[in-house]
């Protein structure tokens, strides 16, 4: 044993932005230092993604985590007891072994994701050093540009939007501090604006802060009044749209058709519905435009609307997704959940085969987020170019962009923001 040895590993019930349960576990160290982190939840979850451990009782309307807690008070806590705390991968691959099935479903993605990063927040603090520095190394130093996300559908809020993210990134900041600025302005004369045109229940807000204007459901609606906040701040030329589509959440996988507006589509007039709205707005990237299997159709739109094109529920931050992804074409860019995979480690592993393959990263967070702000240390630390973390309001979303503000001072000189080359920033 060594004062880097970990000693111990409990957990607790914590509740998310939502106000439903989730893990936090605490890594101690033999010398006292304590790394603790919490898990992210999902609404909108793909298919593929990692499995979550939940007591599925009537406490929380079945959502509670003892038995994950439990697992950890009992079974991760005795299978790491006496590593080094600074072995991330060793440690990392122990419980990916251990646990041994392909959706973490015996030890639970959500509690293998808590402990990952409390193992890292552990190590960091035993080394003095920044999280980012820690995970990332001496060459992180990028500050991502924010996907704000402003007025939403989908899952995520009670409108008649069937998409589910309409987003602006403020690519003309000059520094992430600026952009944070931009966009709380734009935020707020967008509230204004949509109480005008639509009234006093536009401003009840979804999931992550954004807002939810009543009986509307053109997406044209939403990028004409949000490119007016944008002109009415003087930032034109600074922002450019993006959307979450979530479209597995469209799909009827029976029929091989696509919600949209009351009508049904296939992928072919999906893509050109796509392809209208890039050449008729300044649209730069889309998430998820087709159902979560179909690669062949993602690769047929990247090609063809030549912006990024990025995959959620298509690769869920899993490496043998993304692999096949990459020897398609299937996008260009892959959102990066650490809880859609379960380690740090695995994560990692999965931006860094994204880069060498010349797809950019959009790091993200999760509508059910906490005010742990491991997130906004990550994308730093791998340089992402770029974070989606909801609205610029709200403290669970604010703690992220809070912290980039802090490290972003940190860095000082050396900090630079993506900006106009988020999608690659180095």
């Amino acid at each position: 044993m060594t004062k880097l040895s970990i000693k111990t590993v409990k957990a607790r019930e914590i509740l998310d932005c939502r106000g439903e349960p989730t893990i936090e576990v605490d890594v101690i160290t033999e010398d006292g230092i304590v790394g603790r982190a919490d898990t992210p939840a999902g609404r909108s979850r793909g298919k593929h993604e990692a499995f979550e451990i939940r007591d599925g009782e009537t406490r929380y309307r079945g959502l509670g985590v003892r038995k994950a807690v439990k697992i950890v008070n009992e079974e991760i806590a005795a299978l790491l007891k006496g590593i080094d705390v600074t072995e991330q991968r060793t440690i990392d691959y122990t419980l990916i072994e251990y646990d041994g099935t392909e959706n973490k479903s015996k030890l639970g993605g959500n509690t293998m994701v808590a402990t990952s990063w409390a193992v890292a927040k552990a190590a960091a603090k035993s080394l003095s050093l920044p999280l980012y520095r820690y995970v990332g190394g001496s060459n992180s130093f990028v500050l991502p540009v924010p996907m704000f996300l402003y007025i939403c559908g989908g899952k995520l809020a009670a409108t008649d939007f069937d998409f589910q993210e309409f987003n602006a990134m403020p690519i003309g900041a000059k520094t992430f501090a600026e952009a944070m600025r931009m966009g709380s302005e734009v935020y707020h004369t967008l509230g204004e604006m949509l109480v005008k045109k639509y009234g006093k229940y536009s401003l009840n807000t979804g999931d992550e802060g954004s807002f939810s204007p009543p009986k509307v459901d053109d997406p044209r609606e939403a990028y004409d009044i949000i490119l007016k906040a944008i002109e009415e701040e003087g930032y034109t030329d600074d922002f450019v749209l993006a959307n979450d589509i979530a479209a597995s959440q469209l799909y009827d996988e029976k029929k091989g058709v696509y919600r949209y507006r009351g009508k049904k589509l296939n992928g072919q007039q999906m893509m050109d519905l796509y392809e209208d709205f890039v050449k008729t707005y300044p649209l730069k990237s889309i998430e998820d435009p087709l159902h979560e299997d179909d690669f062949e159709g993602h690769a047929k739109l990247t090609k063809r609307l030549g912006i990024q094109i990025v995959g959620d529920d298509l690769f869920v931050s899993n490496l043998k997704r993304l692999t096949k992804g990459v020897k398609m074409q299937a996008a260009n860019c892959i959102l990066l959940k650490v809880n859609q995979i379960g380690t740090l480690t695995e994560a990692l592993e999965t931006a860094s085969y994204a880069t060498k393959n010349k797809y950019s990263v959009l790091v993200s967070e999760r509508s059910g987020q906490t005010e742990d702000p491991w997130l906004a240390e990550l994308s730093v630390a791998i340089n992402a170019g770029q974070i989606k973390n909801g609205a610029p309001v709200r403290s669970e979303r604010v703690a992220q962009f809070n912290q980039l503000i802090r490290i972003e001072e940190e860095l000082g000189a050396a900090a630079k923001y993506a900006g106009r080359d988020y999608r690659t920033p180095l």
